[in-house]
């Protein structure tokens, strides 16, 4: 005996969702608040796509079947594609840059932490978020400038929030220290590059798109703000993105030329952040985008003591080294 029409009716209704979220991911047209936020649980959307699924089964409603194994199947390549595909060829031999990101938890994570995190993995370049000045204190007594001597602090703009401020801290000397336009401070600095260009790094920090309309079109303006790849300069960007590779803005910037170093040696599936006192959600907040000039011999992500985000530590070779 056939299920009544109101059970197929319901299993379409119930494939809905899943099929808008599938629709909105595949054309990159979300936009505004919440659809912006939503996104970022895109791995959770594809993750539950096989409820809808069931419910259609057993229904023995052909169009919502069809409609929730066209979302699942679109979800789950999507996020597949996070991961990227690691280069089959060994990284070229040459000059190493080895980059890493950490976020402060407004200025609370012990200096300890951040200063072990330098030592330990012989960082030649910090990429520091959500920093105040009580935590550039505790840092240089802890002794972060014996290991990083050179530094670019660029402290929160007057009526913002302290831990607004940026820094990059440095192994090697600066040849020039500027800044990215943007809601919270991103500082810029040049390194040497040898017999080649020169090493642009910028400590990216946007404003997440979690609360509002207005925190929405802060973050897409942080997103396109963000300096593209430039023949003169080999750029890197590193930080706290607030998005991830399900957003349409993040990918924009990608598609500016830039390379995702995680998904550049297949680990680009891996999640930075989550809450401190939940396992769940994890998200993909922080990433480092080099010029593709740079080869990217290694990538990992490292816990830090108090942060909410894990370290992104990233092994990159210079080209003509």
């Amino acid at each position: 005996m056939a299920p009544p029409r109101d059970h197929r009716r319901w299993a379409v209704a119930a494939a809905v969702p899943w099929a808008v979220w599938a629709v909105l991911r595949r054309t990159g047209t979300e936009r505004g608040f919440p659809l912006v936020p939503a996104l970022a649980f895109t791995p959770y959307a594809a993750g539950t796509a096989v409820l809808p699924l069931a419910v259609a089964v057993r229904a023995r409603s052909r169009t919502g079947s069809l409609l929730a194994a066209a979302s699942a199947a679109v979800l789950a390549a999507a996020v597949r594609s996070h991961r990227g595909r690691p280069a089959v060829a060994p990284p070229p031999a040459g000059r190493r840059l080895r980059i890493a990101t950490v976020s402060l938890r407004r200025g609370l994570v012990p200096a300890e932490a951040v200063v072990e995190l330098v030592r330990r993995h012989e960082v030649d370049v910090l990429s520091v978020q959500e920093l105040t000045p009580e935590a550039e204190q505790r840092l240089l007594a802890a002794g972060l400038a014996e290991l990083l001597p050179h530094a670019h602090v660029v402290p929160a703009r007057p009526g913002s929030e302290p831990a607004a401020s940026g820094a990059v801290w440095s192994h090697l000397p600066l040849d020039a220290r500027s800044a990215v336009p943007g809601g919270f401070e991103q500082p810029a600095v040049r390194l040497p590059g040898g017999p080649g260009p020169e090493v642009e790094v910028t400590a990216v920090h946007t404003r997440p798109p979690a609360t509002s309309p207005a925190a929405v079109r802060g973050w897409a303006e942080d997103l396109a703000a963000l300096p593209g790849p430039d023949p003169a300069v080999l750029r890197i960007l590193a930080g706290d993105f607030n998005a991830t590779l399900d957003h349409a803005a993040l990918r924009a910037v990608l598609r500016r030329g830039y390379l995702d170093a995680a998904r550049a040696v297949g680990r680009g599936h891996v999640r930075t952040w989550s809450p401190l006192r939940s396992p769940v959600p994890r998200l993909g907040l922080d990433h480092v985008l080099v010029d593709p000039r740079l080869a990217v011999a290694g990538c990992r992500f490292v816990p830090v003591a108090g942060s909410d985000h894990r370290s992104v530590v990233v092994d990159l070779v210079l080209p003509g080294g």
